[in-house]
């Protein structure tokens, strides 16, 4: 109990210094990280070893990615394809479906890219087309943001699923049906359905900042060229997923993995963009330079807190909270699908990690199912991907991610983000429990 007593006191220090001190969150969470390792009776060899560990780990794979996705968002918004796609959408469904519009979008993006590439994706068509409807941003970014969370914690080829597939030695193909059929309702509560109803009653103080869309360019690229450039890291990262199973030689498997992980995508399609949206647009390469410079800048602070996150859900880590929680739930007599659940909800509001509490609950509960019968594994894989959705807070990435992107405070960050996660979390975890009932 001293452990989550430390853990809580640490998120309450998070919070206080960024609203009521206005630290900038970077100083905030690494105060939190220092009490937390400090209090938790880390050695001191041990505080400084395991902040690089977390900083480094949640920065290992995000530099180039958040660097390369911000300067294609960049291109996009100045040179009006951002615009261009935003009045297709508008145009073809109108402003009340948006939401219904943004969900789909979001949901099929998510699906071959990671969390973090699909809301770099996602984020300056929800800009460009909040700029053009003049909606509350929420109404249009909450159900895309949405679509890619659901698909991230629950459907496979995304890495926590697949690494509970294996502990759980649960069926592929079952799984990836019924993580479909159970995702669909969770994400029409938590995107278009929240979205209607929150957006009324949070209205963002600020607006977002580090996407600037150039709404009076003269010369906008067609429709089409549009969608291809936004669409084109996409593309190649399901070239990379479906590569392994079509029969091709190795070496043209290997080179389609290759040009589809996400670094090497975005890399792609920014020089497509360069070229394409800069240079048949009239854009210099003096301009085209100014504006990969100008990204980097807002770039930095984003890199500085999520950095401090990892470090931050290290600590968390290395203080044993996980390990407790771990420890206290397998004393509790439960249904599997609910203890699963339960473990992987308390890993994820502890570690701040959604794979982390995926793959830690199911290694937990792997052992205690093991001589079981009636458990349905897929189920098992699926509800434990719920469990590790709720309650994102300032130990996730995600959570500062979209509040710096969408320009909106740690408060209207909560009452949106927080409570989405947590809304997709629970209605997949019971859609599940009725599934259950049936197979």
């Amino acid at each position: 109990m001293t452990s989550l007593l430390l853990t809580l006191l640490a998120i309450i220090i998070v919070i206080i210094g960024v609203s009521v001190f206005k630290w900038h969150a970077f100083i905030s969470l690494t105060v939190a990280t220092l009490f937390l390792a400090i209090f938790s009776g880390l050695s001191m060899d041990k505080i400084v070893s395991g902040i690089e560990t977390g900083v480094g780990g949640a920065l290992g794979h995000l530099v180039g990615i958040l660097a390369l996705g911000t300067i294609l968002g960049k291109m996009m918004a100045e040179s009006g394809a951002g615009v261009q796609v935003a009045n297709f959408f508008v145009n073809k469904f109108g402003v009340k479906k948006l939401p219904w519009a943004m969900m789909l979008a979001g949901f099929i993006i998510g699906i071959p890219v990671f969390f973090e590439v699909g809301i770099l994706i996602v984020l300056p068509l929800v800009i460009s087309i909040h700029k053009t409807s003049k909606q509350n941003i929420l109404l249009i970014a909450l159900p895309a943001i949405a679509g890619l969370s659901i698909v991230h914690g629950l459907v496979p080829p995304h890495p926590g699923a697949i690494a509970a597939i294996s502990i759980y030695n649960a069926n592929m193909g079952k799984v990836l049906l019924y993580s479909l059929l159970i995702a669909i309702p969770s994400v029409v509560i938590a995107g278009p359905i929240f979205a209607k109803w929150v957006h009324k009653r949070v209205i963002p103080e600020n607006e977002p900042e580090l996407i600037k869309i150039n709404m009076a360019a003269q010369k906008l690229p067609s429709t089409g060229l549009s969608f291809f450039i936004i669409l084109l890291p996409v593309i190649l990262m399901i070239f990379s997923a479906v590569a392994p199973y079509i029969g091709i030689p190795s070496g043209i498997t290997k080179f389609f993995i290759f040009i589809g992980s996400p670094l090497i995508a975005l890399l792609i399609a920014c020089f497509a963009a360069f070229y394409f949206l800069g240079i048949r647009q009239g854009i210099d390469k003096n301009g085209i330079k100014k504006f990969t410079e100008e990204c980097f800048l807002p770039v930095g602070s984003i890199i500085a807190i999520i950095g401090a996150g990892g470090g931050f859900k290290q600590i968390l880590i290395d203080s044993g909270v996980g390990a407790t929680i771990g420890d206290m739930s397998q004393n509790i007599h439960l249904s599997p699908l609910v203890l699963a659940f339960m473990i992987a909800g308390l890993i994820r509001i502890a570690t701040g990690s959604a794979t982390v509490a995926l793959t830690t609950a199911a290694g937990i509960v792997a052992p205690i199912v093991q001589h079981m019968s009636g458990v349905n594994m897929e189920l098992l894989v699926i509800v434990t991907g719920a469990g590790s959705l709720m309650f994102s807070h300032v130990n996730d990435a995600g959570f500062w991610m979209v509040k710096e992107y969408l320009g909106l405070s740690v408060k209207e960050t909560f009452k949106t983000w927080t409570v989405l996660e947590t809304i997709l979390s629970f209605v997949a975890f019971g859609v599940a429990l009725i599934v259950n009932m049936f197979i």
